[in-house]
């Protein structure tokens, strides 16, 4: 078995197929749903307008997993940071080294584009996420606390 990490491309259906495909198995995770047309149409929109950036995962030429992320800046310390916001790998894959691959490449991607950091969040019970986390040297982060404003 043969892992690959691509950029996903919005000009190319196979991946906004593959992104469409992936997405309904990383929403059943969060107990959400949302409709083909949906998922392609904010992937291709976020994508098109640099407002994300998506890695897809392929064994042996098929998708198997993905990870997105959102750019931000942080005034205080005047530079771009990252923020790696799905990640996902459909469950037959897992434990093959899929996530570590996609977080690499997320990881290599932050750098090389001058991020002073990536960041990311996970659920507290998310027991096998914060493990992969913790084994790549990744650190909890508990100088922040996080507070939302819940408008729908």
């Amino acid at each position: 078995m043969t892992t690959t990490i691509v950029p996903a491309d919005p000009t190319r259906p196979d991946h906004l197929d593959a992104i469409v495909r992936l997405f309904h198995g990383y929403c059943d995770h969060y107990k959400t749903a949302h409709t083909d047309d949906a998922i392609r149409t904010y992937f291709t929109d976020r994508l098109s307008a640099c407002e994300s950036v998506a890695f897809l995962a392929h064994i042996d030429g098929a998708p198997v997993g993905f990870t997105n992320l959102y750019p931000q800046f942080a005034s205080t310390t005047l530079s771009r940071y990252w923020i790696l916001n799905d990640l996902f790998v459909a469950p037959d894959h897992r434990r093959a080294g899929v996530a570590h691959a996609l977080m690499q490449r997320a990881e290599d991607f932050a750098r090389d584009s001058g991020a002073a950091v990536l960041v990311l969040k996970t659920h507290v019970t998310n027991d096998a996420a914060r493990a992969l986390y913790e084994s790549r040297g990744w650190i909890l982060a508990n100088d922040f606390l996080t507070y939302k404003a819940v408008f729908s």
